[in-house]
């Protein structure tokens, strides 16, 4: 079992993307034997939680960004990066455009993170023609409510795996008319493509997340795991269930594949099973290597 902390960049905003837009994602991870506690940012400057993750007794961050911008502070991101090197597991996920970039303070997991005006991808295009409003990144993966086919590599990474399917892996995620990106560094040996989908309107491969597994710190220690998912639309209520709610200014169709299928999304939430247990299962080799420095 594992003391997972699932959290918003945004206050409690009931026309928003707050924490109680991914219930069934705090549901799903209660239901899988985890200790979850779910919670908006705090109002207050530096968020109290967040500024001392390192010192509470938590062992994975599920960091939803649904900020449009200042979403974590100086303090908020310090204490997020002490809790990874005390070997915390860290879960992100953002969206298109800007939506989440304060995840750029994250040092490595800011890193992988491309947006529109900071730190975008080398070749940036629009690929969602649906909403003129919303630029890239921006890959249009499909409605929400719809499915997603998943691209893989040989080997596939372990977050994929499961017993269910004749492949052995994953093969489908929730969809997202304009999910963001994120990539692999050159830099970052470390960092590796979980899988990848494919825009509809484009026919464009696109990353669906990144993990980072192996980096060390400045003291030559251990981070905790973390892996970057370019879209936190993967994980919620509305694109789980269309009928759950979404905040007014969405405004794409909803498709209904998941309600009338629901056997590949069950298939599916073992992947979401999956990063909650391999984000921690390092943390006996990393305590030992932290206790012998």
């Amino acid at each position: 079992m594992a003391r997972i902390l699932v959290q918003t960049t945004i206050v409690d905003t009931d026309d928003d993307w707050n924490v109680a837009r991914f219930s069934l994602l705090a549901e799903e991870l209660r239901r899988s034997g985890h200790d979850v506690t779910a919670r908006n940012r705090d109002a207050s400057e530096v968020d109290p939680t967040l500024s001392r993750l390192d010192g509470l007794e938590y062992d994975e961050l599920w960091l939803l960004a649904v900020d449009t911008g200042g979403g974590l502070t100086a303090d908020d991101a310090a204490g997020i990066l002490r809790f990874r090197q005390r070997g915390g597991g860290v879960v992100t996920a953002r969206d298109h455009h800007d939506l989440g970039s304060c995840l750029l303070r994250l040092g490595s997991i800011g890193r992988v993170n491309h947006f529109h005006t900071k730190n975008p991808e080398a070749n940036p295009r629009r690929d969602d023609q649906d909403n003129p409003g919303i630029s890239w990144p921006n890959y249009h993966s499909g409605a929400n409510g719809d499915y997603q086919r998943v691209f893989v590599d040989e080997p596939v990474h372990e977050l994929l795996h499961t017993d269910r399917t004749a492949s052995g892996h994953i093969e489908w995620f929730p969809a997202h008319p304009h999910e963001g990106a994120v990539s692999v560094p050159d830099d970052s040996p470390f960092a590796t493509v979980v899988g990848r989908g494919r825009s509809v309107v484009t026919r464009r491969y696109f990353n669906l997340a990144v993990a980072l597994d192996g980096e060390v710190g400045d003291d030559g220690r251990p981070l905790g795991r973390a892996l970057a998912c370019s879209t936190f639309h993967h994980f919620a209520d509305m694109n789980w269930d269309v009928h759950a709610g979404a905040p007014s200014f969405v405004t794409d169709p909803p498709g209904r594949e998941i309600e009338r299928d629901p056997l590949r999304f069950e298939i599916f939430k073992g992947y979401v099973r999956n990063i909650a247990q391999w984000l921690v299962a390092d943390r006996g080799a990393a305590a030992q290597a932290g206790a012998a420095a």
